[in-house]
């Protein structure tokens, strides 16, 4: 451990340690304040308050797919170090200070239950460090559509790559969600689940994401209030939306923007499999 983690994450326990002791001496008075003396919620540099700086999305995208393979953290740690680390690297603190290991958590799709990609959850999350929702969901809704109808992986890493070496195939995941874009990519290509290649996939993933969002955030950077973005809503989500996610409307039970098709189209592969199941 460096001597800037170490005394990053002494000052953190000594807070914590203090902040116990206030609250046996008087409860009354500590419990209206957060650890440190400040006013509860409040954070150094106000909300949001870190400032974006521009990143070559080329360099970066070797060292997401780095992190993934870095201890085994995986794809939301990848995805953030390449962006917020890389920051880091490049213009020391506060970007160096971030105890990056909690982004361990978004493996598998949050602790291997197959909830959102880690990877996008990563890049979401870097987006949050410097803008608030009004203006961040444009990027995030960018990101996210082009994941869902872009054939991924992309990234190659030749002779540097870590899980296995060699072309792999890609594919369109139709969605976000960990569980249905390494299923359907595995079983299109008829490749296992706990496989090198399948870990290879994921790995390359999180460069290709963390290559898309840092154009983001550069077009963001450069644009400011007016960036909007590219890609359209999703047609499913539109028409579905009519009913489904509309104020007002008798029918309004959905909530989110993903595209509806995975999960609703009544295909073979999402048909009742509990039902006289053998």
């Amino acid at each position: 451990m460096d001597a800037n983690r170490r005394h990053l994450l002494c000052g953190i326990g000594g807070l914590a340690v203090g902040g116990a002791v206030a609250g046996l001496v008087a409860p009354a008075l500590a419990a209206p304040q957060a650890a440190g003396g400040g006013a509860r919620f409040a954070q150094a540099g106000g909300d949001f308050g870190w400032q974006p700086h521009k990143l070559n999305a080329d360099e970066c995208a070797p060292v997401a797919y780095e992190g993934y393979w870095h201890k085994g953290y995986a794809c939301g740690y990848g995805t953030f170090y390449g962006i917020i680390g890389m920051m880091g690297e490049k213009f020391g603190a506060p970007y160096n200070q971030f105890p990056f290991t909690m982004l361990e958590a978004n493996k598998g799709g949050i602790s291997d239950w197959g909830t959102i990609c880690g990877a996008l959850y990563g890049a979401a999350a870097a987006f949050a460090l410097f803008w608030g929702r009004k203006e961040r969901t444009p990027m995030v809704n960018e990101l996210f559509r082009w994941y869902e109808t872009t054939a991924l992986p992309i990234y190659n890493p030749g002779d540097k790559a870590t899980g296995f070496k060699g072309d792999l195939p890609s594919n369109v995941s139709g969605s976000v969600l960990c569980h249905i874009s390494v299923s359907k990519w595995c079983y299109e290509h008829k490749i296992e689940a706990t496989s090198k290649q399948r870990s290879e996939r994921c790995g390359r993933l999180t460069a290709d994401v963390c290559r898309k969002a840092i154009e983001i955030m550069n077009a963001k950077i450069e644009q400011g209030k007016d960036y909007k973005g590219s890609f359209p809503i999703q047609k499913s989500v539109a028409g579905c939306g009519e009913c489904h996610m509309t104020k007002g409307n008798e029918a309004n039970w959905g909530k989110g923007v993903m595209d509806c098709t995975p999960c609703h189209s009544g295909g073979k592969a999402v048909a009742d499999k509990f039902k006289d199941h053998p």
